[in-house]
């Protein structure tokens, strides 16, 4: 009986256990060396012993909005077929950071596919925040000059792990986050391409401070800086806990980045800071 017992017990602490990889990759002008350089890396991550692999925002060509139209794919497509057939190979969960999506309409969208273990496509999220914004002398683009926005909160449920995808601009809206995490969400993951002047301004605080608000694990994927491209990504991929601490975080340049993370630190979190039970939405502008 005692061991019956020490079995289920050790079931239960490996099931609530999760090594995660982000691929913080270098991304090029070209497609072809995009999709070689995430194959790489998924391997090493497979080989890190990662059961989850998050790649960056974009991860299949250049983030400049005037060129969404050239890079664009339809799914299936060549980024899409190598997601799903290296989560089938290595038998992980694959969330493809993100694509510029052209759908059969011919509309454009900034899009993530997730791919489970057997290879198969278990959500797509498309961006919902379109990043229009003009900082002078800073940074200014505008992605609804070339995609259309997303119109959903995308949930998606791997093993024992509830997790929400959210891309880049997402991140900044509490109230979409806050969304997930009263819909069953215990972590974040956000593929984005925060610039040198928002990431230096905005990365830290606005990934802990979405981590701490929800108690909620939160995976933050950027593209490594590329000096020899037009839009420069701030870097800095992070993996963060439910209490805000960062737990792992990468530098600027090309690097996998791993952790092992405990999703009953999730519930720990939350009966210690009871911030759910305590909601007081009456109060709250709708």
């Amino acid at each position: 009986m005692w061991y019956i017992f020490l079995k289920r017990l050790e079931r239960k602490l490996v099931m609530s256990k999760l090594a995660i990889a982000i691929c913080q990759m270098q991304v090029e002008n070209d497609l072809d060396t995009n999709l070689g350089t995430a194959e790489k890396m998924i391997d090493q991550a497979y080989r890190s012993g990662a059961e989850l692999v998050v790649l960056p925002e974009v991860f299949h060509g250049p983030y400049q909005s005037e060129l969404f139209p050239r890079i664009a794919e339809p799914h299936p497509g060549p980024s899409t077929d190598l997601l799903s057939r290296k989560a089938g190979q290595h038998g992980i969960c694959i969330v493809g950071g993100s694509i510029i999506e052209r759908d059969h309409d011919g509309y454009l969208y900034n899009s993530s596919f997730v791919f489970g273990p057997n290879g198969e496509l278990l959500a797509r999220h498309r961006k919902a925040h379109l990043f229009d914004v003009n900082i002078p002398g800073k940074v200014a683009f505008q992605e609804s000059s070339a995609l259309q926005a997303g119109n959903v909160c995308t949930l998606v449920n791997y093993r024992d792990l509830c997790f929400a995808v959210m891309i880049c601009f997402d991140a900044r809206f509490p109230e979409f986050a806050r969304t997930a995490a009263l819909n069953g969400a215990q972590m974040l993951i956000i593929p984005a391409a925060f610039s040198v002047a928002t990431g230096s301004a905005h990365w830290d605080v606005l990934m802990r401070s979405r981590a701490i608000d929800n108690q909620v694990y939160v995976v933050a994927a950027s593209p490594a800086r590329n000096p020899a491209s037009t839009y420069q990504a701030w870097g800095y991929s992070m993996i963060i806990d439910p209490w805000g601490q960062v737990l792992q975080q990468a530098d600027t340049g090309q690097e996998l980045l791993t952790a092992s993370i405990d999703l009953d630190t999730v519930e720990q979190v939350r009966l210690e800071m009871p911030l759910f039970s305590q909601r007081r939405p009456e109060l709250y502008v709708k």
